[in-house]
């Protein structure tokens, strides 16, 4: 009996613990039925999305850099294949043996294993890491002839800048280089590996337009976030192609003029709207090489050239104008009722100040002098005279108006604004007391006066355009697909330049060059309707001794290189009707006649030939705003 009670007990027990066992497995399924149904209906579109996003990956697509182009439409900055030769990570079981095998078919310098080094601690063992770029078609079928015996070594193709026209063009198109730390300001694209943007000249002011818009592409990636196909691609958008007022033949053929001189600049105008015809700047330097990745010794060749190879001198080189400066002193003399006749001074080689000479670059002096003839012997001892009447004050004003003493605005980063000195500017820079004295020396383009050979083109521009305030120009427009759109050519206010002065010193600049006496005549230009006037210009870069005037200035060529004066000139053709002005600096060139003119004269001889030949400009739109037109017009 007992026997039977305890199993009915063990029976009660058995089936309380099996219900208990049921309401729970009840229980927990409920709890996971009701989970699933928070997560897939609830909750089903936030996972799903996330899902996605790990599935599917957009990146970015580099867009093609725009061209940049001259007047005629020839390119001067382009694009290329780029071969490069890249490496995973993940796929070579021995980095240092397929470097080495790899080392046998292309150069790979010790930087370049440092940097292959750090770019793969950077990056993830999937992503391909440069080892070369710009591979030469040989190279890449040398590689390709190898690749099974190169595991995780492949060819990639992109493109590349290329300028054909090389150091002709460095100086205005500036270069691009690859993006620095400083440069990274949120744009995307800036973080794409090997992308490049414009760090000097043309290529960085324009770097926005030319930059293009990136495409992009939709990626299948896996859970470690390597690409298994490409679903979807939508290419970018290309640069603005940037059009210039450059002539590319031009340009060619005054950087080439130049290279006869160890350091110089040219700058050549057209006084009628502006347009920079060309800008040349010696020596200059390869563009393509900082695309291409500088080597330490190669940028350290570059910036410890003492002939500062990277440096415009055309826009930033800071030079003594010397007697160049006499047409605007002449101009400021006039203004104050000097005449230019009436009024005459006589040069017996120097002028007294207090117990201080004066010197005449001609030793024993010109003899009597009017404006005008000053201006055909570049006498210094007339400018002594008026400036002494005048005042300093007086001239700084005449050379403000005529584009000195600030930066006469030309599109191109770089441009320096010189120095024309004043009472109050000495007070504020130096803080002495402007001196009688140094006016004598501003009034030669000596002493404080500071100037850049793209000023002085700009001053002669003015003066040769009867008293219009021409102010320069680099960019005429661009092309965006199928539009062609001009930027306006600006109507240049009047100077209030007085005719009949203006025309003393186009007399005087006449004789300079084209009278037999006068300082320039045997660089003339000598094809009848193509004649120039011009001014010479030497200024000093050593003082000249009393001993040295006594016993004989020494000549330039007799002094080293350093201590040589530099040689200047300006000019304008044709003489009759003015339309481009020209402005030579020869850095120790010593003498502006001898050197500085007969450059300035072969380079206006060759833009009034180029203008003969009819070329036409590249066809843009005159109207400045976009507008679609298959059928442009020539630009007003």
């Amino acid at each position: 009996m007992s026997m039977i009670n305890e199993d009915q007990d063990r029976h009660k027990v058995f089936g309380r613990r099996a219900l208990m066992l049921g309401c729970a497995k009840i229980a927990l399924l409920s709890t996971l039925v009701g989970r699933l149904y928070y997560l897939q209906v609830i909750e089903g579109e936030k996972y799903k999305t996330l899902a996605e996003d790990n599935r599917i990956s957009l990146r970015l697509l580099p867009p093609e850099r725009g061209k940049i182009l001259d007047r005629f439409g020839t390119p001067l900055a382009d694009n290329r294949d780029n071969y490069r030769v890249v490496i995973v990570r993940e796929q070579t079981p021995d980095i240092a043996e397929t470097l080495r095998r790899l080392g046998q078919l292309i150069p790979i310098t010790g930087s370049d294993r440092r940097r292959i080094e750090r770019d793969m601690k950077r990056k993830r063992a999937f992503v391909p890491v440069t080892v070369k770029e710009n591979l030469s078609w040989s190279q890449v079928a040398s590689i390709e002839a190898l690749i099974g015996d190169l595991p995780g070594i492949s060819i990639d193709r992109g493109n590349t800048r290329d300028y054909p026209y090389g150091a002709d063009m460095a100086h205005v198109l500036g270069y691009v280089a690859s993006v620095s730390e400083k440069d990274l300001n949120g744009d995307p694209l800036l973080e794409l590996p090997g992308f490049r943007i414009g760090k000097n000249g043309i290529e960085k002011l324009h770097d926005d337009a030319l930059r293009g818009s990136a495409g992009t592409k939709e990626v299948e990636i896996n859970a470690y976030g390597r690409e298994i196909r490409e679903l979807r691609r939508q290419e970018g958008t290309s640069g603005k192609e940037i059009i210039l007022t450059l002539d590319a033949g031009l340009q060619t053929f005054v950087h080439q003029r130049l290279l006869s001189e160890q350091s110089a600049a040219a700058v050549v105008m057209d006084i009628e709207n502006g347009d920079v015809l060309a800008l040349g700047s010696i020596p200059s330097f390869d563009p393509a090489a900082f695309n291409l990745g500088l080597s330490s010794k190669q940028w350290s060749s570059l910036i410890n050239n003492p002939m500062f190879p990277l440096t415009n001198k055309a826009i930033a080189g800071l030079y003594a104008p010397g007697s160049t400066f006499k047409m605007l002193v002449a101009l400021a003399a006039m203004e104050e009722g000097i005449g230019a006749h009436s009024h005459t001074v006589y040069c017996n080689g120097f002028t007294r100040l207090g117990n201080a000479r004066f010197h005449c670059w001609k030793r024993g002096g010109h003899g009597r002098m009017n404006l005008i003839e000053s201006l055909q012997h570049s006498c210094d001892i007339y400018y002594y005279d008026v400036s002494r009447r005048i005042g300093i004050n007086k001239i700084a004003a005449m050379a403000n108006r005529l584009g000195l003493g600030q930066p006469v605005g030309l599109d191109l980063p770089g441009e320096k604004g010189g120095v024309i000195p004043t009472r109050a500017w000495k007070e504020a820079n130096i803080g002495e007391p402007w001196q009688v004295g140094e006016t004598l020396i501003a009034s030669i383009g000596q002493g404080y006066v500071l100037a850049t050979p793209l000023q002085l083109a700009v001053m002669t521009a003015r003066l040769a355009s009867g008293g219009k305030k021409v102010v320069p120009r680099l960019a005429r427009g661009y092309r965006e697909g199928n539009r062609r759109v001009a930027y306006p050519v600006p109507e240049f206010e009047d100077l209030g330049l007085n005719p009949e002065h203006l025309r003393m010193v186009f007399q005087g600049m006449d004789e300079v060059v084209n009278n037999p006496r006068g300082t320039a005549y045997r660089a003339r230009i000598r094809e009848e309707g193509w004649e120039m006037a011009g001014k010479t210009g030497t200024s000093q870069v050593r003082r000249i001794t009393l001993a040295e005037r006594q016993a004989g200035v020494f000549r330039n060529e007799d002094l080293p290189w350093r201590r040589r004066d530099h040689a200047l000139f300006v000019g304008f053709a044709p003489m009759h009707k003015p339309r481009y002005a020209c402005a030579v600096i020869v850095e120790h060139g010593g003498s502006g006649s001898k050197v500085a003119g007969p450059i300035c004269s072969d380079i206006l001889r060759e833009v009034q030939r180029r203008r003969s030949a009819e070329l036409q400009p590249f066809p843009l739109n005159e109207d400045a705003s976009p507008r679609e037109d298959d059928n442009d017009g020539e630009e007003a």
